[in-house]
């Protein structure tokens, strides 16, 4: 453990997907207490089992969360908050895409199933966790969004719209941490920011594709450092970026 972030309580959301899996050992080994959220049991506790394994005595632990229940996400982020005596950071790794080849193909099924897991998920854990944020002297709130919200492709629509929802709905609860701040001299302490990325690559894909190039992709050990680093910037300068890991 480099204990970095020694002190820092974590909870990851969408802990299980391969962005989730790789922050969850990142934050781990930076010494933080790590909460992991995801919705299927088993999927989850091998996640943890793998922070365990990689990195010795990590302080991880996990919950089987409905993302899309808003009551269970603000009793989770009370409960942790209880428990640890504050939330210093929620990173909501919920990821999905849905698309088709042309616009007209478009599937407003498609569009529904990406509100829901894309953005009325970031919508409850925004809500649920932003008081707790507050009240850490550190508080950080970030999202991973995608170079299709700010050029969307006719193929794209639905995914680009959710995305470009999601970013909106994030600058707003940044604007909220910039007017509510609670340092006494009025400097901010929590802050809110967006990584965009073309899509993400994971060493087993690397593994398995040796000759691609996987041009503009960005790995996930690097979305992780990233995302750890965010405790090394200041809030008011931090608060409301977008972080491009890949070209603009």
């Amino acid at each position: 453990m480099t204990a970095s972030l020694q002190g820092k309580v974590v909870a990851v959301a969408g802990a299980t997907g391969a962005a989730g899996r790789a922050t969850l050992r990142r934050l781990a080994a930076d010494g933080a207490t790590v909460i992991a959220a995801g919705s299927d049991a088993r999927r989850l506790d091998a996640a943890l089992d793998a922070v365990r394994a990689s990195v010795p005595g990590a302080t991880v632990s996990g919950q089987v969360i409905d993302l899309l229940d808003p009551q269970e996400v603000h009793d989770w982020a009370d409960h942790l908050e209880a428990e640890h005596g504050q939330v210093d950071g929620l990173f909501h790794l919920v990821g999905g895409w849905r698309g088709s080849k042309t616009f007209f193909e478009t599937r407003i099924d498609d569009w529904d199933w990406l509100h829901d897991r894309v953005v009325r998920t970031l919508q409850h854990t925004s809500l649920a966790f932003q008081p707790a944020l507050l009240r850490s002297t550190s508080g950080r709130y970030a999202i991973v969004s995608a170079t299709a919200a700010h050029r969307p492709t006719a193929g794209g629509a639905a995914y680009a719209a959710a995305k470009a929802a999601s970013e909106a709905w994030t600058l707003s609860l940044a604007d909220s941490f910039r007017k509510e701040t609670t340092a006494g001299d009025g400097t901010p302490t929590a802050a809110a920011a967006i990584l965009v990325i073309k899509a993400l690559v994971t060493p087993e894909m690397r593994a398995n594709k040796p000759d691609a190039a996987f041009d503009g992709f960005t790995d996930t050990s690097d979305l992780a450092d990233t995302l750890a680093g965010l405790w090394t910037r200041p809030a008011a300068e931090l608060n409301g970026q977008h972080l491009w890991l890949t070209a603009r």
